[in-house]
């Protein structure tokens, strides 16, 4: 499915352009081609029903529900939000829009966040990597249901891996920190306590990245797991590294999830046409 025309309206005046940029400005409201504007989600036929002031993405007739993400091209992903009596598009990520963009409608994959910190779960170190992560996922589709920082004991990791895992039923978790080789470093076979399925080519994607950064990066002990129909990665504990290893794993992480919890087959999360 593709995009069939980008839309602007001022006054009575509708322009229409085959390229655009849509983002947030530095206030968090939604901008068309750097000007504040609402976008909205058009289908064919309702052209005109596009307020003043607001830009619109006419796409065709498709399987669309609220709360449900758009994606367009390689970096545009936004939630659809009911509004009056048209969808409105409120940006997650930015980028460019483009006629014949391909267009894919996405299920929300819900996110747990933690972090393994000593010092972090006292209050005593301000945790950047967990706030990082929390951005980084928005870009698939994501809504981070679960945050909390645990300290590096083995017992307080699995328990809320588990019970974010069997009651929360979170499709992917993030933990971060615990991995390297200090004595309390124990992330990992909190992990492997947990698990009832290994993911081994998470781990060695990440540890990649990272030796494209340091040599150091084969020290770290990064791992995924799989726990009913969640998927949990261990990441390193620091900003940087954890947004690394992260960007190196996103572009699979949705098809693993999809597959994990058997959506790839619900062709109605899929674009439909009428």
């Amino acid at each position: 499915m593709r995009v069939l025309a980008i839309l602007e309206r001022t006054g009575s005046k509708v322009v229409s352009h085959c390229l655009a940029y849509a983002g947030l400005n530095r206030t968090g409201e939604a901008s068309f081609n750097g000007e504040r504007r609402t976008l909205f989600l058009l289908a064919p036929g309702r052209l005109k029903e596009l307020p003043e002031g607001g830009a619109g993405v006419v796409v065709p007739r498709m399987a669309l529900k609220p709360g449900n993400f758009l994606s367009i091209g390689e970096d545009f992903v936004a939630r659809i939000e009911e509004r009056d009596s048209l969808p409105v598009l409120s940006v997650e990520t930015g980028g460019f829009l483009a006629v014949s963009a391909m267009v894919e409608a996405l299920r929300p994959i819900s996110v747990g966040i933690l972090t393994v910190s000593d010092k972090g779960s006292r209050g005593e170190r301000e945790d950047r990597s967990g706030p990082a992560l929390a951005r980084c996922v928005r870009a698939l589709g994501a809504e981070v249901k679960a945050v909390d920082v645990v300290p590096d004991v083995t017992a307080e990791i699995t328990d809320k891996l588990e019970n974010w895992s069997d009651e929360l039923r979170l499709n992917l978790v993030l933990t971060t920190g615990g991995t390297g080789f200090a004595r309390r470093d124990v992330t990992p076979e909190a992990l492997s306590s947990v698990a009832e399925k290994h993911v081994p080519g998470i781990g060695e994607a990440m540890r990649s990245a990272s030796m494209k950064v340091t040599p150091r990066g084969m020290l770290s002990r990064l791992c995924a797991v799989i726990r009913g129909e969640t998927l949990i990665v261990a990441l390193p504990g620091s900003e940087k590294a954890s947004t690394e290893c992260f960007a190196a794993i996103a572009p699979a992480l949705r098809h693993g999830i999809e597959i994990l919890c058997g959506w790839d087959s619900e062709c109605g999360e899929r674009p439909v046409p009428h």
